[in-house]
């Protein structure tokens, strides 16, 4: 795959991961949507089908990683460190456009907010313990980065297209079991990509982009991602 390919099929896969993500928090959380108080099982299972579709469009490009944790956790399990940057570059270029789309389709109930809206772009703790906040994020990111390496391990997942499937249901059974405390970012560009976003849109009243706390959505999985990928090396 040249730079190029890699570059494009990040940014167009994460762009659509991040429209569908924010998308639902935006028909949960919002005032006038008709999604409104719908709920954490709509938010895990929407975020598991964004990662649907933006990993399906992206496979023939990139490869689909759509999230520096995964793309770390691979390149310490195999020693291979040159695209990474690319993959990266890629992955929080598409995360900002996802945002950005996602609030321009709420973007008449943005303007008639009075509330927050931080959750909407970005993870928030229900419970701000930095400690506890990044081993939630480490340990999160180790149970999606681990089974995605050992999936490959599998003949004929890839080429069959199940894999991508079965990477979407692990990130709703992530979303459900484990999102708990922080939201599960399990995904740096997830979180700052957005967060990004939120910080220079003009919403009405959206709050604070809470600097002090991005940091933890973006060191907590990339630790997670590199010990799944030193794991998988060592026991694999």
């Amino acid at each position: 795959m040249s730079n190029g390919d890699i570059f494009l099929g990040e940014v167009i896969g994460t762009a659509i991961l991040i429209l569908f993500g924010a998308g639902v928090c935006a028909a949960v959380t919002l005032n006038h949507s008709k999604a409104r108080a719908s709920g954490w099982i709509v938010i895990a299972f929407g975020w598991g089908f964004g990662v649907l579709a933006g990993a399906y469009t992206a496979a023939p490009l990139s490869g689909a990683h759509l999230n520096p944790a995964v793309t770390v956790g691979i390149a310490v399990d195999t020693g291979t460190w040159d695209k990474v940057w690319v993959y990266i570059l890629g992955q929080m270029v598409g995360a900002m456009l996802g945002a950005l789309l996602a609030w321009l389709v709420y973007f008449a109930q943005f303007q008639a907010n009075t509330d927050p809206t931080l959750g909407i772009f970005s993870t928030i703790p229900e419970i701000r313990n930095p400690v506890a906040n990044l081993l939630t994020e480490i340990i999160a990111t180790i149970g999606l980065v681990l089974p995605i390496l050992a999936f490959g391990r599998t003949k004929g997942l890839a080429d069959s297209g199940t894999l991508v499937l079965i990477v979407s249901l692990l990130v709703v059974g992530i979303g459900l079991s484990l999102g708990g405390p922080t939201g599960y970012a399990i995904n740096p560009a997830r979180d700052l990509g957005p967060r990004i976003i939120h910080a220079v849109l003009p919403i009405p009243h959206k709050g604070t982009s809470d600097w002090g706390y991005a940091w933890i959505p973006v060191a907590g999985p990339l630790i997670g991602g590199a010990l799944a990928g030193a794991i998988y090396n060592a026991a694999f």
